[in-house]
């Protein structure tokens, strides 16, 4: 596992372009990505971990100022790994190495969405202690919303 620098940007891209294509979401294409991560990692409003050889795996976490704290909350904004390298634990190393770095920021909170179809995932973040159960493992589900604008 390796925090990847704005020369890694071009990596980082490949990984996130082909996540969304594989779920067929909208990509602006590897060389917007490339600059946009440039952008992001340089400016230190991202933090991208890189893992396998080829990489074959990569987080992206963000931290922002907490509301109800002074600490900062850490949102985990994507995490993939390449099919071929799925089921070996890159996932739960990468997913490992976010927590870490996030508590090393001081962030007491992390958050994160997902699909409630992806069932891979969902036990991912499940076995390391997420839940989506407000106040508890009794209490209600949490929803996460988005909107295009």
């Amino acid at each position: 596992m390796r925090q990847a620098g704005a020369s890694d940007a071009h990596d980082a891209a490949r990984l996130l372009h082909d996540f969304n294509t594989e779920y067929d979401d909208f990509t602006p294409g590897v060389a917007a990505l490339t600059e946009r991560l440039r952008e992001l990692i340089g400016a230190g409003e991202a933090t991208v971990l890189l893992g396998g050889e080829g990489p074959d795996g990569i987080a992206v976490v963000r931290f922002r100022p907490a509301l109800w704290t002074p600490t900062p909350e850490a949102y985990l904004e994507e995490l993939y790994v390449a099919p071929e390298r799925r089921g070996k634990g890159l996932g739960r190393a990468l997913l490992d190495s976010v927590l870490e770095l996030s508590r090393d920021a001081g962030a007491k909170d992390i958050l994160l969405g997902t699909s409630v179809d992806d069932t891979a995932a969902r036990a991912l973040y499940e076995s390391a202690g997420f839940t989506n159960r407000e106040g508890g493992p009794e209490g209600p589900v949490m929803l996460f919303y988005e909107r295009s604008l």
